[in-house]
């Protein structure tokens, strides 16, 4: 039973810290281009830089 007062308010910290990181996330735009980033390894690009 004392492990239950331990491991509920744990399990609670870490759902808010998921949901945190998560609307961090969203609203800091890490998902707003998808397509790009894959397809730009398969692009051949051969300009000198």
């Amino acid at each position: 039973m004392e492990t239950l007062f331990l491991l509920i308010p744990l399990s609670l910290v870490l759902v808010v810290a998921i949901a945190w990181g998560l609307w961090w996330a969203l609203r800091s735009g890490q998902y707003d281009d998808l397509e790009r980033p894959a397809q730009s390894v398969l692009l051949d690009d051969d300009r000198a830089h």
